[in-house]
């Protein structure tokens, strides 16, 4: 029998926690009842928790439908830690592990399958999943099912027809942020009309929201990253400003590290590690941060440039104060900002000649024939496919992103899948092999001792420490591992960090695809309507509590903590304690978090006493 006690448990043993919080609870008990439900989470809220207990507790398997395949690794990697049986099918993948994969899903032999929404779409995947025994069909990140959603992925109104083929199984949708609008879209499109809709509150006690009009951006982060002691993240949406934010911050003693999607795989990685073990203190980075990573002692979120919609300043400010602790979102903001966000944004829709002119370049480039592709994955090198074709890198990125929302392909963004291999001939045969290439005998008996399963399944291997085992040379390890793969005595996959094409459908010739009109006319509109949201957010004096969890269809008393709420905690008395030693304007915006304004009102009659006197830029008493 199914109890939410039983579920307490699995907590305790798996995951060492020995409550749920509030918010979470009523999650899984509705999961556990076999009830479709919305679950509406804000960040840090811990989503991953409230589908895995109900999941692992349900009989059969729970399916994880997700469009973030470094998230899904990252969850594969950390239950498979705790001992649970996970496998992710995403890009990069040979057909034999697919199929593998599926038929341990299929025989019970995993816990949780996760995948994207463009691989459920498979005649093999929808095959395997008619005799697989579902516990519970998360649908993780839901408002990408929605238009009006503001990551909107078409391969998500796939996922009805798995319903319709295991009408009896549960959904369980989560997301941290969705409209009224794009909750009800979302119960639509999954076909769950009495779905329970759970939402918890979007208010953030311990986090206070700051806005602040700003002559000079880089001097105020400069000024905030030198005070604090604390962790902290500076956003920027170009990597331009990325780059050009570290290097102040560099040169003025304060470690950093850098995070945008232009970095290889490795480099992410290290940047990572080294700002969640604290050896720097803050990290600069694009919206390609953040998403999934769970650092609780993050003291303050920095917006060194004007996000492009709500939905991702509230995530993103999100991020600091997870532990409970007080913590701030500042988002500084300029008169030029808005009018360089709205040519962003008239860049951001190609016209459908151009976008279909990089469409065929890219089959081109891929050598894909018309007529084939379907289910296919690539690795495509931006960089190199702009280069061969003179085009424009953004002009390549957006007309992309219109070709996924028009359903022609996905775009996996670039992580580093290491070389993985298989042994796929028996014991006799390999010994055969050997007997007649003598120079692979070593190669063989090391992998053999050194990957146990190499027989039965893909397997990750490191050549590094191959090399250095082997006394060979990279070359030499690469040419064998060829030649063994040739005679169809392996199965290799190469070590990848490139970003992977996946196309949902076979290449069309140029007269056959067509651009529909909403990806046009109503993306655009509701993007210009995103736009204006933030831009009266930044410009309106009410509540910053109340502008965000408004935006969302809640509504909370004044936070009485935020830039318009809270009178500045400015006096006489604690403006002369800070001037111990001659401070810039910028130091003392900084330390107070006021406006410039604020100050100047405070200081003026001061100077006119000459109590405090300004010299060579620095006020002092």
């Amino acid at each position: 029998m199914l109890t939410y006690t039983n579920a307490i448990d699995l907590l305790q043993k798996f995951w060492g926690f020995s409550a749920f919080r509030q918010s979470q609870e009523e999650i899984v008990k509705t999961a556990l009842a076999g009830q479709d439900a919305l679950a509406l989470l804000p960040t840090g809220g811990g989503k991953s928790i409230c589908f895995q207990v109900p999941g692992l507790q349900r009989e059969g398997l729970c399916l994880v439908i997700s469009p973030l395949i470094a998230l899904m690794q990252d969850q594969v990697d950390n239950l498979a830690k705790r001992g649970l049986r996970a496998k992710s099918l995403t890009s990069g993948l040979t057909y034999r592990e697919i199929d593998q994969i599926l038929d341990n899903a299929r025989f019970g032999g995993l816990d949780f399958l996760y995948t994207s929404p463009e691989r459920i779409q498979s005649a093999l995947f929808i095959e395997r999943f008619k005799r697989m025994k579902i516990a519970l069909l998360v649908v993780d990140e839901a408002h990408c099912i929605s238009e009006w959603g503001h990551d909107f992925r078409p391969a998500f109104r796939q996922i009805i027809k798995l319903r319709k083929l295991q009408p009896a199984v549960p959904i369980l949708a989560l997301t941290a942020t969705a409209t009224k609008e794009v909750q009800q879209d979302i119960c639509i499109q999954l076909g769950m009309p009495k779905a329970k809709i759970l939402e918890a509150s979007f208010a953030r006690e311990n986090l206070k929201y700051l806005v602040r009009p700003a002559h000079n951006k880089m001097d105020e982060i400069l000024s905030i990253c030198r005070r604090e002691k604390g962790t902290g993240i500076v956003y920027c949406q170009t990597r331009r400003s990325v780059k050009e934010v570290a290097r102040v911050l560099l040169a003025n003693g304060i470690s950093c590290g850098i995070y945008h999607g232009g970095l290889n795989a490795a480099q992410r990685s290290q940047m990572l590690q080294d700002w969640l073990s604290n050896k720097n203190q803050i990290m600069v980075a694009t919206n390609a941060f953040g998403m999934g990573i769970d650092k609780p002692d993050v003291r303050f979120v920095l917006h060194f440039e004007v996000p492009n919609s709500p939905e991702a300043y509230f995530q993103e400010a999100g991020r600091c104060g997870r532990d409970g602790f007080p913590s701030y979102a500042l988002l500084l903001h300029e008169p030029k900002d808005f009018e360089q966000m709205q040519q962003q944004l008239d860049r951001s829709f190609p016209s459908s000649e151009r976008v279909i002119f990089v469409y065929r370049a890219i089959c081109n480039y891929l050598k894909i024939a018309i007529g084939s592709g379907k289910d296919e994955t690539y690795p495509f090198d931006m960089k190199t496919f702009c280069r061969t074709f003179d085009l424009p890198d953004d002009e390549v990125y957006y007309a992309l992103k219109i070709l996924v929302q028009n359903g022609n392909l996905s775009l996996d963004e670039g992580y580093f899948q290491p070389t993985r291999l298989q042994f796929i001939v028996s014991n006799e045969v390999l010994y055969n092999f050997q007997i007649q290439h003598e120079d692979y005998y070593t190669l063989c008996a090391t992998l053999v001792r050194t990957y146990p399963g190499i027989f039965d399944q893909m397997t990750k291997i490191h050549e590094d420490q191959l090399v250095q085992r082997l006394k060979y040379t990279s070359q030499r390890l690469e040419e064998q591992l060829e030649f063994m793969q040739k005679n169809g005595i392996i199965e290799l996959a190469k070590k990848s960090s490139l970003p992977q094409l996946y196309f949902t459908t076979e290449r069309l010739p140029e007269s056959y695809l067509s651009l529909q009109p909403h990806i046009y006319k109503e993306r655009k509109e509701a993007a210009q309507a995103k736009l204006l949201a933030m831009q009266q957010y930044c410009q309106i004096p009410l509540c910053r509590a109340q502008q965000l969890i408004g935006y969302f269809g809640q509504s909370i008393d004044s936070c009485g903590q935020c830039d318009v709420c809270e009178p500045r905690n400015l006096d006489d008395q604690t403006l002369f304690t800070y001037l111990n030693k001659a401070r810039t304007l910028q130091e003392l915006e900084a330390h107070f978090l006021c406006s410039k304004s604020e100050l100047e009102t405070l200081i003026r009659p001061h100077l006119l006493t000459e109590k405090i006197k300004f010299k060579a830029g620095k006020f002092y008493l």
